[in-house]
This record gives C-alpha cells, structure tokens and sequence, in this order.
C-alpha cells in the first residue's frame, strides 16, 4: 500500500485519528478527509461535534474535508456518493477505525467496494486496551465529551482521556475503548496535527440516555 491514495473516514475522535496515523505510518497518502453530519449539517454523527471544530482539526491534518449530511436512512446513500466523488479523484483506497466489529468491517468493505474503493482497516483486530495504549503512548490528547448513561458513570464526561481513567474503566468492567458505545471522544493533538486544536469542553447536558460536553473553538 505504499504511496496508496486514501479518503480517510473521520469522527474526529481518538479511532478515526490512530487510524489516519497508522495508514500515513505505512506509506499511504492521505488526499481527502469524510466526516458524516446529522440531517441539518450542523453537529457531526454520533460525536456531536459542530462543523467548526472539524474544520479546525482537518486544517491541522492539511488535507481536504468533504462532508456529506444524512439520516440514518439516507446515510449509505450519501456515503456511495462521497466515496464515487473521491473515486473520480483518482483516490484509490479508504482508512476506517473500526477494531473488531465484524458487521462494521462488512459494511464498510461492501459499501467501499461498489465505489471501487479498497477499504483499509490499520486497527482491526487490535486489543482494544491496546488501542488506547497506543494513542496514549504516541502522544495524542483526547477528551471524553459523550457518556452513555446506561453504560457507565455521567461523572466522566468532559475529562481528558488518561492513563488511570483507562485504568478506572478497567477497573469496572468499562470496555476502555469505548467501543460498545460506552464514550466518544474528540482528539485535539497528536503527532498528525501541525498544532493543537484550541477548543473549550462546555458544561455537560443531559439528552436522555447520554450526556455531552459541548465542543466549541476559543474566540
């Protein structure tokens, strides 16, 4: 895969963001960054975060961003079409987070493939407690700004991600990764940025089942 061309799929949490960082490790090149939004193009799915601050962290990563809004009804249709336009580019491959959920990894692949784009998965079938391991080690800094209730204590949202919170989460049975759906997180810094993204964690609210630290940029 060297030299590879990828459209890199990005949450703009710690998954999408070692994944980036493992595919540039291997010799690929990345051309073009997708962040899937809600239906109004305001927040970004499942992380919640608003256009601004991804804009700032894919300015940091000096690659383009394309972003496409969507539905969870509408959202493989929308996808197809970012992953024909980046086709059209001459972007051969994709770089994806996932770790080990297998209906994840087929959809991915299946999907990519009808765009004749190769799909790459630089984590997959990492530990997850390695995968936190690592982002930690190589110097990335990641807050936790969305909690599941259901899941696991309110009391951790808007807190950076630390090796003794992973330890505190192990501790209680916490998948540390998040990867259940547990947390989300946003990454600031790291060895792919030029700089740090300068963003505030806002108090935390509570919409049903989770509660979010708002992600905003300083003035």
């Amino acid at each position: 895969m060297q030299n590879a061309s990828f459209v890199a799929s990005w949450s703009g949490g710690k998954d999408s963001a070692l994944a980036y960082y493992r595919a540039v490790q291997l010799g690929m090149t990345p051309k073009k960054v997708l962040t899937m939004f809600e239906e109004d193009g305001e927040i970004s799915k499942s992380h919640a975060l608003p256009l601004e601050v991804v804009q700032a962290q894919v300015e940091r990563l000096g690659v383009p961003l394309l972003t496409k809004a969507a539905s969870w009804g509408t959202y493989e249709h929308q996808f197809t079409n970012a992953m024909d336009a980046c086709r059209e580019e001459g972007i051969t491959h994709g770089v994806f987070g996932d770790i080990d959920l297998e209906g994840h990894l087929e959809w991915v692949q299946k999907t990519c493939a009808k765009s004749d784009i190769v799909a790459v998965h630089p984590l997959w079938q990492m530990t997850r407690k390695s995968v936190v391991d690592e982002l930690l080690a190589e110097g990335f800094e990641a807050w936790i700004i969305v909690v599941n209730k259901k899941m696991m204590p309110a009391k951790y949202v808007g807190e950076k991600l630390t090796r003794e919170i992973v330890e505190e989460l192990e501790l209680a049975g916490i998948d540390a990764c998040g990867e259940n759906g547990e947390f989300h997180t946003v990454i600031v810094d790291g060895p792919i940025f030029s700089s740090r993204v300068p963003v505030i964690i806002g108090e935390p609210v509570h919409r049903g089942d989770y509660v979010l630290s708002p992600v905003s940029l300083e003035e």
